[in-house]
């Protein structure tokens, strides 16, 4: 696999510069879907040809994600969409887990007030209320057109009768193999040392499945698949209950939208920080023309991390939950105000992160996520993010029922400005309170030129979800880049704190390296840095579909 990606990827650079894109991806007349695995995209697509449409097919494929991607497909986190339907209206719905009822602010803290290391990662105090049932019951009860049953029938057989495991999905199951026994109490299906090849079958998750198929939202929140996670839960001592899983509701939100040069961007609003950090970072760099400075060189990257470090700051001061706090999203994603944020950068040296603090308002916010990107035969295009936080999330696997628990209270802060596990920092805004959502990097998005639809994009990669959808845009609007050609491009990142830019290994030149680093850049490579997993597609001008599935994974395009 890392053979066939380092392949694609000297292939797409060899070709940078061309107007006309030479690496293609999946070319489809009509419809199509894009996800993690192959399985799971055949499974939408299937669903898209029986004549139903995008948002049934995210249903269908949501679920096969659970079963053929248990690193972060799942029922036992959550998420968020965004889409757009074939009339060009745009909605967004959040489904992200939500704090138990008897969570508290300092509950990660020991008596002295420090942060007990792996708590709110690791076992059942990590688990956030799962939203990924309910928010799959919203969209059907909005938009489903086929009988639910043939939507999660599907996943259902793929856990039954097993499917084929990568070499990839083997060296994160082996690598995972310690923590699954560390947190768990019994011996899981999951112990044991896989290869590829081997036959995954999932039949106590095909059971909770069938429970979900015949008694719809309450086959998960209620009867016998609650009394599993809530008893297996307590057994580890964790703290959900009954009456949290009862009152999980997904809400139906108005996204972000906003534009850049000739083109709308629609994407998601908080409890997810993606959309805001992604208008602020585009609204940055707009005025400099970005398409007149070379692709990934010296300059581009220093414009995008000097934008990136100060939408980052902001992130950490001022985002949280709508629903708990008052954030100032008009006043973040204002020109004059980032026109300002931006009035300290130099060509000439970096701005340390130590002097970039957040911006002053007048008046008064994984790594293993995964993302899919659908559209239909219709005209409808539906761009979801879910995720259980971290691969397999906390590692608890709910006896009896078969699938993982999130660890997505690891997403609040703990303490502010202390880092969570992907060094974001965060302030009282982002503070642990019953049932609040957690702040998120989740980016799903839609793109639209002359009013039609133009992109669906997205990529799990925790902190580096919004810079990695960020790059992919700006591939294919300021580069004229083809779908896969832009998915294929080597990525970086800055995040404000730590002060360093993250590069993909082997994909920048010494030269430009050594160029930053004189300006003052600090530079971090490593071979197990992989930036997000982008998962998109691209209506071409002659209306026809071409998918970006990310060789860095398993990740796959399938469409008709």
């Amino acid at each position: 696999m890392l053979k066939k990606f380092i392949i694609i990827l000297i292939t797409s650079i060899l070709f940078i510069g061309c107007k006309e894109s030479k690496v293609k991806g999946l070319i489809t007349e009509k419809a199509m879907v894009v996800s993690a695995k192959k399985e799971a995209s055949k499974v939408g697509s299937d669903i898209l040809q029986k004549g139903g449409n995008a948002y049934d097919a995210m249903i269908a494929t949501h679920f096969a994600l659970a079963v053929v991607y248990p690193v972060a497909g799942n029922i036992g986190g959550g998420g968020f969409m965004v889409y757009r339907d074939k009339n060009g209206k745009k909605g967004a719905l959040d489904f992200r887990e939500k704090a138990p009822i008897t969570a508290y602010k300092d509950m990660y803290l020991d008596s002295l007030g420090n942060v007990i290391k792996n708590k709110s990662v690791l076992g059942a105090h990590a688990v956030g209320i799962p939203g990924s049932v309910a928010g799959v019951f919203e969209v059907y009860k909005k938009f489903g057109s086929l009988p639910f049953k043939e939507l999660i029938q599907p996943a259902i057989d793929l856990a039954k009768n097993g499917f084929t495991i990568t070499r990839k999905q083997a060296d994160d199951l082996n690598n995972a193999t310690d923590r699954f026994r560390k947190v768990n109490n019994y011996k899981t299906i999951f112990d044991k040392e896989w290869k590829a090849g081997d036959l995954l079958i999932q039949n106590e998750l095909a059971k909770t499945l069938e429970r979900i198929r015949d008694f719809g939202k309450d086959g998960f929140y209620k009867g016998k698949t609650a009394d599993f996670l809530v008893n297996y839960i307590s057994e580890l001592g964790g703290i959900i209950t009954h009456e949290d899983l009862e009152k999980y509701v997904a809400i139906w939100r108005k996204p972000i939208e906003f534009s850049y040069k000739d083109y709308q961007i629609t994407s998601m609003t908080l409890p997810a920080s993606g959309g805001i950090c992604l208008a602020q970072i585009l609204k940055s760099i707009e005025p400099f023309d970005i398409s007149k400075i070379e692709h990934n060189s010296t300059k581009y990257i220093q414009l995008l991390t000097e934008a990136e470090k100060r939408s980052y700051a902001d992130r950490a001061h001022y985002l949280g939950d709508i629903d708990f706090i008052n954030v100032p999203i008009d006043s973040l994603t204002a020109t004059s105000y980032i026109n300002k944020r931006m009035e300290t950068f130099s060509w000439d040296k970096a701005t340390p992160s130590s002097e970039i603090s957040h911006g002053k308002i007048l008046g008064y916010e994984s790594d293993e996520t995964t993302h899919y990107s659908i559209v239909d035969q219709f005209g409808n295009a539906v761009s979801v993010t879910t995720t259980l936080n971290t691969g397999y999330g906390s590692k608890v696997l709910v006896k009896g029922a078969g699938f993982f628990l999130n660890n997505e209270m690891d997403d609040f802060s703990s303490k502010p400005g202390t880092p969570n596990v992907y060094g974001l920092v965060g302030s009282k805004a982002n503070s642990i309170v019953p049932e609040k959502r957690m702040l998120s990097s989740m980016t799903p998005t839609i793109v639209e030129k002359d009013g039609k639809l133009f992109m669906v994009v997205g990529t799990p990669g925790g902190s580096t979800i919004i810079t990695s959808v960020l790059q992919n845009i700006i591939n294919v609007v300021d580069y004229n880049m083809g779908m896969q050609e832009a998915v294929n491009q080597p990525r970086f990142h800055h995040q404000w704190l730590p002060d360093v830019i993250r590069m993909e290994p082997h994909s920048f030149s010494d030269a430009t390296k050594k160029e930053l680093e004189h300006l003052g850049y600090s530079i971090l490579e490593r071979n197990s840095l992989i930036i997000g997993r982008v998962d998109a597609i691209l209506v071409l001008p002659d209306g026809k579909l071409e998918g970006g599935a990310d060789p860095r994974g398993d990740d796959t395009a399938v469409g008709f």
